[in-house]
Formats: C-alpha cells, sequence, structure tokens
C-alpha cells in the first residue's frame, strides 16, 4: 500500500486543492465550492499536519468523508485533528459548505493550546458528525465568517488574538451542539445497552475470554459500530458510566453468580472470564464490592444459612 500523502502545512493543501496561498499562514477560511482539486486529493489516503472543521449543506444522502460515511441529508459539521489518516474519501467538489483549517502552532501559546483536548469531537472525527438545528446551523455559520472577515482585515497586533478568540467560540458552540446531539439520542438509550448487554454476555458465555482475554472498548465499540471514544462519550452523557466501566459492570454481574453457583474455584472463575492471573480478578472484584470473590462467596453461604 503507498504511503499517505502529507500535508505539513496549510499552503501545501490549498496548493493541492487549487486555492490560492491562504491569507494567513496558520488559518484560513475557504469554500467548497471554489475547490478544483488538483493531483491526487481526496482519491487516496492522505494525512494533514493541522486542523480541519468543516460545515456542509445539505446533500442528497450519504457522503464518505474520511473511512467512514456520513448523513448530511440535514447538512453537519465534522472535524479533524492532526495526524488522522483520511482514506478513500469521495471528491467533495459535490459538496457545498465552508472549511476553517488551522495549524496546531496557531494556538499553541494561547489557553486554547491545552483547552482543545477537551473537545472530544477531535478525537474521532472520521467516525461522527455533528448534525445541527436550523438555529444552530445559523450560529455556526455566523461563527465561520466572523473568522473569515478577520482573515480579509489588514493584519496587525490585535489579529492573532482575535482569530484565536473567534476560533475558540466556534468550538465552545460546536462542543455545546455535541452535547445536546447527546442529550436528542437518549430516547434510544434502552436500545443501545441492550445491545451493549448482549455483547457481553455473547462474550462471556463463549470461549473468547480464554483465547482473547477480557474484552476490550475497541472490541465493544467495533461490534457497535462506533468509535470508541464515541461510545464512551455517549454512554457518559446518557448513564454516567463509561464502556469501561460497563464492561466491569456486567463482569461483575457474571462474576458473581457464578461465585453464587459454587461450582467454579475462584481462580477458575477469574480464567474463565479473561483474567491472566487470578490476583488481578481478586483486586477488581475487591476494589468495586469491597469484598474479595471468596470472602463475597461466603458471605452469600452465610446468607443461605441463616434462612
Amino acid at each position: 500500500m503507498p504511503s499517505p500523502a502529507i500535508y505539513p502545512d496549510i499552503a501545501s493543501f490549498h496548493e493541492e486543492l487549487g486555492l490560492p496561498a491562504p491569507q494567513h499562514p496558520l488559518i484560513s477560511y475557504v469554500s467548497y465550492e471554489g475547490m478544483q482539486f488538483q493531483r491526487h486529493a481526496f482519491s487516496s489516503r492522505i494525512m494533514l499536519n493541522f486542523y480541519k472543521v468543516s460545515f456542509i449543506h445539505k446533500t442528497n444522502g450519504m457522503v464518505r468523508y474520511g473511512q467512514h460515511h456520513y448523513d448530511f441529508k440535514e447538512g453537519g459539521l465534522a472535524f479533524m485533528a492532526p495526524g488522522q489518516l483520511i482514506s478513500g474519501a469521495s471528491p467533495e467538489k459535490s459538496l457545498s459548505g465552508v472549511i476553517i483549517f488551522f495549524h496546531p502552532d496557531l494556538i499553541r501559546h494561547h489557553p486554547l493550546g491545552k483547552k482543545i483536548r477537551q473537545y472530544g469531537f477531535f478525537s474521532y472525527a472520521v467516525s461522527e458528525a455533528l448534525h445541527l438545528t436550523e438555529k444552530e446551523r445559523d450560529v455556526i455559520l455566523k461563527l465561520f465568517e466572523q473568522i473569515g472577515m478577520e482573515l480579509d482585515t489588514p493584519a496587525d497586533r490585535f489579529s492573532q488574538d482575535l482569530l484565536v478568540s473567534g476560533l475558540e467560540l466556534l468550538l465552545d458552540y460546536s462542543n455545546r451542539f455535541y452535547h445536546r446531539q447527546f442529550a436528542t439520542q437518549r430516547e434510544d438509550d434502552n436500545a443501545l445497552l441492550s445491545r451493549l448487554d448482549a455483547i457481553l454476555l455473547r462474550y462471556f458465555d463463549s470461549d473468547a475470554p480464554s483465547r482473547s482475554g477480557l474484552p476490550t472498548v475497541q472490541y465493544v465499540s467495533a461490534q457497535l459500530h462506533f468509535s470508541p471514544d464515541y461510545l464512551s462519550d455517549l454512554l457518559r452523557a446518557n448513564t454516567g458510566l463509561n464502556t469501561q466501566q460497563h464492561i466491569h459492570r456486567k463482569l461483575l454481574e457474571i462474576a458473581k453468580d457464578l461465585l453464587g453457583a459454587g461450582e467454579w474455584s475462584v481462580a477458575d472463575i477469574a480464567y474463565r472470564l479473561g483474567f491472566e492471573q487470578p490476583q488481578s480478578f481478586n483486586r477488581l472484584f475487591k476494589s468495586k464490592t469491597g469484598l474479595s470473590p471468596l470472602a463475597y462467596r461466603q458471605s452469600l453461604k452465610a446468607g443461605t444459612d441463616a434462612l
């Protein structure tokens, strides 16, 4: 497989897209309609060494964006962080919308340089788009335009601070709408949790733990067709627990059933659940329940004897 085309700066990517040189070396505001698509942009694997925030207007259906399909029937925002690999993307010349590219050096000496790690949408930009209501689209587009207008203003000693402030405001509003998107999905909580429980039960009921160990966040996320970060954020927003905590919850539930049945030793239960060492199982069980597995089994027996 050929190596990806790497674009170290915004100017080189502008050239690839057939766009004029950026007005600022570290940030640019462009329209999809202005792209001419030169050599191999979006036709092979590429990697950007800067951030990309794009708003796409309504389309006729699904769009290949990065390594996943997005539904942009109602428009939406997509986010990419430096170093993310894009492969097999559809030509974006058929899209309508606006993009802001910005280099990490723009924000490196501003508080936003550290704060940007808190925006979860950059962690899985190629897996989940942010859908917006009509009112939210108006807010976002105005923030895009404000950055564009500032770039059109002759540079002075205030320019960079104003650009970073505008960018931070755009990301903060995106973060608000991003969490709103989680809230509107609450009605599907039961279905998601039922699917998650079914996946974990099926895993623990098979010989997968003895072959592959404990189920991982990556495994569960793949089964549910979410990225790991997105699934953890979605579960946390709706249940207060992330994916790893849900895995532990189901593991402890099954462990308690096995301990109560009394047919397996604690060590055998540990191995059956996927632990490499019984001590690791003992530590996890005690940290979550306050009792060692053996003490828990004894407490169940004492309770039965008292009846």
